[in-house]
């Protein structure tokens, strides 16, 4: 949490998560007077962590349209990903992340009627497949 003034705000980056993230995000090539990009980040964290709307942002976060406008861009240019993966690359080789992956191995058994054989338990000339995540829908 951080600190401002004596008021400790719950849905804003601490200075450590700030220390890392900071270098990853874009510096503006613009002229104008620009609201800080920590002030906006938190906006978009707080927006996210409490499911707002973006016209309801606290004043405190700069114009609810700044915010938005640089979410959209880091969005779209893959700023966030990009991010992750640095952050992640970063605690990885320090051994802050344990790769351990679990599964699950529940049967879930679905009702006669589901299984689409057609009428009287007949094909309906669809076979059984298996789908993957990255199988493509457009080739069955």
């Amino acid at each position: 949490m951080v600190d401002h003034g004596g008021v400790i705000r719950r849905h804003e980056l601490t200075d450590q998560e700030w220390e890392l993230l900071a270098p990853l995000i874009p510096r503006a090539a613009t002229g104008r007077p620009r609201v800080e990009d920590r002030q906006v980040i938190n906006g978009m964290v707080y927006k996210i962590r409490t499911g707002v709307s973006w016209r309801d942002l606290p004043e405190r976060y700069g114009p609810w349209q700044t915010v938005y406008t640089r979410f959209r861009r880091y969005a779209l240019d893959g700023v966030f990903t990009h991010a992750l993966q640095q952050i992640q690359t970063h605690a990885d080789a320090v051994g802050d992340i344990d790769w351990l992956v679990q599964i699950d191995s529940t049967i879930v058994r679905a009702h006669q009627h589901a299984a689409a054989t057609g009428r009287k338990g007949g094909s309906t000339g669809r076979t059984n497949r298996t789908i993957t995540p990255s199988a493509d829908p457009e080739a069955d």
